[in-house]
Parts: C-alpha cells; structure tokens; sequence
C-alpha cells in the first residue's frame, strides 16, 4: 500500500533510505534545513577551492557497489573512483613516516622491514580480519538490531571470544613495534571508541584498509551524495532545502506530521535521519524513549577541530592522506574518552585532495583539511581554534622540513558549536555513537520508536554504527523494517 513518507534530513542514510523506500512505490519526501543537501557531508566552496566539510575517506567500496546494485546501477553510472596509492602515510617524526601502499604485499613487506617477522604475522592477522569482514559485512550489519540473536549464527559461535577480547590487546599480542601497533589501531577509530574498548572482532576495518584500500571519488565524497540525489530524484523522490522542522506531531500514539518552517506537513510515516538525540527532542517528552540521562551516560565517538585552508604553493613530503603520530596516542585518547578535556599534544590527520583531484584546488594551489579528533561537549571559542591551528600548523612544518604559514591564501575553521548550530549534533560529536560492545547491534538505540507509532530512526546513532557505509546500510535496514510494519 503506497504511503506517504516525510524524511528529516538529507545525509548518507536518509538519502539510502528514500531511494529504498521509493524503489517500494511509496511518496517520499526530504526535508533539509540547509541550503545544500548532504547532512554532514556537505562541501565548501571559496576561491576556486573545493573541500569536503565533513567524510573525506572512502572505504568499503563493496557497500557503495551493493547499496547502487539494489536498483540495478553501479557507482561508476554516477562518479568516478580513483584508487589512492600509495593510501596513505603515518608521520611519527621529523621525516619519519611509514608510507601504507594500495595493496597487501606491499604493506606485509613494509611491516618485515620495520620489525622482523611483522610480515608474516601481519600475514595471518589479515586472514582473520577477512573472516570478519565477510561475516560483518557481508551478513551481520544487515540486520535491524532488533534481537541479540541476530548476532547469533554459525561463523559467530566459532568466534565468541573475539566479542570479548578487544583490538588494542590483540595487535600487542602480535606486534611490538609502536609504530606498527598505531597504524594498525587506526582503522578503528573509525569505530569512534578507544582500541582498548572495541571488540576483537571488528579488526574487520583492518582488512577494510590493507585489503580493499582506500579510494577517492573524482570531485570529492561530495560526488556521493549528488549521485544518490540523483538516483533518488530518479526514482520520484521530492528534496526540499531550507526547511527545518520545528516539531514531530503525534496524535493518539500515532506520528501523523511534522512541523516545517511553521507549517504542518501531513505523512503516513515520519523516518528521521536527523542526530537521534535532537530528533526526539522534537516530540513531547511522554513520546521520547530515551531519557537526557540515557545520552548522557552513552560513550560518543569523538568531536573534531577541522581547518580548511587554501595554499598558493603545492605542499610537499604529504600524500593525499597524512596521519601524524608524533605524540603519544593514549595521552590523547584519554583527553577524548576518560577526562575531556582539550588535548596539550594533539594527533592529527590532513587530507589534500589536490594532490589526486586537479579540481580541488587551483592549478600550482593546495587544498588542504586539518583534523583534530576532540571530546564532544568541550569549550569552543576562537581563541582556542587559534591556538591550535598554531600547535598543528607549527608542527606540520617542523615534520615535513617545510614552511607552509606564509603561503596560506585563507583558513575556515568547523568545530564543536557548528556541529550543533549545523547538524543539531549532541554535544556537538562528529560521528555519533561510539561502536562499544555495549553499544553494539541490538544494544544501540532502535530504528523503530518504542513508544510512537509510524516514527522511525536512521544514521549513525542507530544501527549499524558510525561512518559511511554503516550510513548506506542504515538507510537499507529503516526502509525495509518501514516495509515489515505497513
């Protein structure tokens, strides 16, 4: 039965889930209250410059191929992918970095020449992390979170310890080198919780690095999201900008409207997309089914401290993508997860998609994105974003033997009150929640209202979890539950 569906939100998983829902013959509609679609992954524009505000890493292009395969189109109908290589390089001092190439041979004789014997280990680490990502990917995260028993299958009982272990432990097991240690904790802050606090299991994004690489779509993540607009303008869906929503309307138990720009828009169903946390927020309190102390007590994934800055010269000694290392890891961990506060030695991440992507900057210029993980919920003032575009900037030229200062054309700076001011984010976080072991499938908060009927929920609070592809698979796992209830 043809319904009609009004959708919060335009990002990764509300534009997934309207493709699905109108592949189901069903009347859908966006509402976005920016200007431009995208949510989070929105672009910036300035002076012949072009950045991505927020992803700018694409993993997991079997998600993107199996998400257009559903309506018998492929990526490449919409943009172009280019396979980083080498994916990215690691800073740990001055000119002492460790550069990640775009295929495992190369990466297991990388680690032989660090630490003897790394290679074969690394070997039989990424056997299991493919085990993983086969049984994750491929079956587990495209379930509801409904039930722990979706959880519960025949490659999963093999595996039981591997919820319980955790990833930090694992790699130290195997590997003594630090330097080797951090590359291999780095996949899974894209998790958004420590190493030390994710399940062994999820060394499935280790094989999402080394094994699939790392990829970029020509003009940016951004081609993304116009080719799923695209594709779900093509299958009938309305997109509207400029609309926020002021109230979820609910009557005898029942969502029935929501409020845009002061108007009340009528639909069958109401799916959000939009932070969960605000998205209740938007119904009377007796209809929210988690409390200010449930949120309060959740682990988030962190918030950032981005930079946006335009270059007249190209920049040397960096790769697309750059981590620096160079300060000890768990001191900065520990400023994010257990005592927030702003870190005194930050590790941080730049992305310069000019160096893959002429259209990113102009011809002889560098676009570059700076990334500081941080605590959501912190102090954001100006000073503050100064203070550390110094620190970074100060030693990004010190480990890459160059002066880059004088040569900044402009800087636009993104951190905790945007992300709220933007995306209604709770407490400003980046990446939602933190993908624990008690936040973990059934445990995280439910696609479908527990209190209200006809409301449901999509994104990176919900299931599967933060991140782009978790996005896809959320827009999936909401249309086709929409589906089950009707």
């Amino acid at each position: 039965m043809k319904k009609e569906i009004k959708i919060i939100g335009s990002g990764f998983s509300s534009l997934a889930a309207s493709c699905y829902l109108a592949q189901q013959g069903h009347s859908v509609t966006i509402y976005e209250k920016n200007t431009t679609i995208g949510g989070r992954a929105r672009q910036l524009k300035k002076d012949g410059f072009t950045f991505d505000i927020g992803p700018t890493w694409y993993w997991m292009p079997d998600v993107f191929e199996r998400f257009f395969a559903d309506f018998s189109k492929k990526p490449s109908d919409y943009y172009e992918l280019i396979k980083l290589s080498p994916a990215y390089q690691v800073y740990f001092g001055v000119k002492e970095f460790v550069t990640i190439a775009d295929n495992l041979p190369e990466i297991i004789s990388t680690f032989d020449s660090i630490e003897k014997g790394s290679g074969e280990k690394l070997a039989a680490f990424m056997k299991e992390a493919q085990s993983n990502y086969d049984i994750a990917i491929k079956d587990l995260v495209y379930r509801p979170g409904i039930s722990p028993l979706e959880l519960v299958t025949l490659e999963t009982a093999k595996k039981v310890n591997q919820f319980f272990g955790n990833i930090s432990k694992d790699i130290r097991r195997k590997f003594n080198n630090p330097k080797l240690i951090q590359i291999l904790e780095f996949p899974v802050l894209f998790l958004g919780a420590k190493p030390s606090d994710t399940p062994s299991f999820y060394s499935f994004m280790n094989f999402a690095d080394f094994g699939l690489g790392t990829w970029h779509p020509k003009n940016g993540m951004y081609s993304v999201i116009l080719a799923m607009e695209k594709l779900a303008k093509e299958l009938g869906v309305t997109i509207h900008t400029n609309s926020n929503i002021e109230k979820i309307n609910v009557d005898n138990g029942k969502a029935n409207a929501i409020i845009v720009n002061g108007e009340i828009v009528n639909g069958d169903i109401i799916l959000s997309g939009a932070d969960y946390h605000h998205s209740e927020s938007l119904l009377d309190k007796k209809y929210r089914a988690y409390s200010e102390n449930y949120w309060e007590n959740r682990t988030f994934a962190p918030s950032s401290l981005l930079f946006y800055v335009g270059f007249d010269k190209k920049i040397e000694n960096v790769e697309h993508h750059t981590l620096f290392f160079d300060v000890d890891f768990d001191v900065h961990a520990r400023d994010i997860y257990d005592t927030p506060k702003w870190p005194e030695e930050p590790l941080f991440y730049a992305s310069f998609p000019s160096k893959t992507d002429t259209n990113a900057a102009p011809s002889g210029k560098e676009a570059g994105i700076f990334l500081i993980p941080l605590a959501p919920g912190l102090q954001d003032v100006p000073e503050l974003r100064e203070e550390y575009f110094e620190k970074i900037i100060s030693r990004f030229e010190k480990l890459t033997q160059q002066t880059v200062k004088d040569s900044i054309i402009f800087k636009e700076s993104f951190c905790v009150n945007d992300f709220i001011k933007e995306y209604n984010s709770y407490k400003g976080n980046a990446y939602g929640l933190a993908n624990t072991l008690m936040q973990t499938a059934f445990l995280r908060p439910k696609l479908k209202s527990k209190k209200v009927k006809n409301l449901f929920f999509t994104g990176q609070l919900t299931v599967p979890g933060p991140g782009v592809p978790p996005a896809l698979i959320s827009g999936k796992l909401v249309a086709e539950l929409i589906q089950k209830n009707l």
